[in-house]
């Protein structure tokens, strides 16, 4: 697997990571205009930022097409980071750190290592 290294700190959001899965409904609300890949969703199960693709609709309610998790990870400056799954599309990268800790993480905090 690919090898990143965390070139700034990357630090996660007050709130807890929102798993959608297929088929379940939620409702679509704000585009992020730092990320606009992104959309603000509301679940059964809470909130968070959805790539679009991964829905229905892109306003009101909609239908999950694909699974996904928001779950995001902490990172410092230097750190070593092994890359499980890139999403260049939406800017992020699912990577794993050395205590074995999963989640998303901005393209532009990282590089190769």
């Amino acid at each position: 697997m690919e090898t990143v290294a965390a070139k700034v700190a990357h630090e996660i959001p007050d709130r807890p990571p929102l798993k959608i899965m297929p088929g379940e409904l939620v409702q679509v609300s704000d585009r992020d205009t730092e990320w606009p890949e992104f959309v603000f969703v509301t679940a059964e199960s809470g909130t968070g930022w959805v790539p679009l693709r991964h829905l229905s609709h892109d306003t009101g309610q909609a239908l999950v097409l694909t699974g996904y998790d928001t779950t995001e990870l902490p990172t410092l400056a230097g750190e070593q980071l092994e890359v499980v799954e890139e999403d260049a599309l939406s800017g992020w990268v699912w990577c794993r750190n050395a205590a074995g800790r999963e989640g998303w993480v901005p393209i532009k905090t990282v590089e190769s290592a």
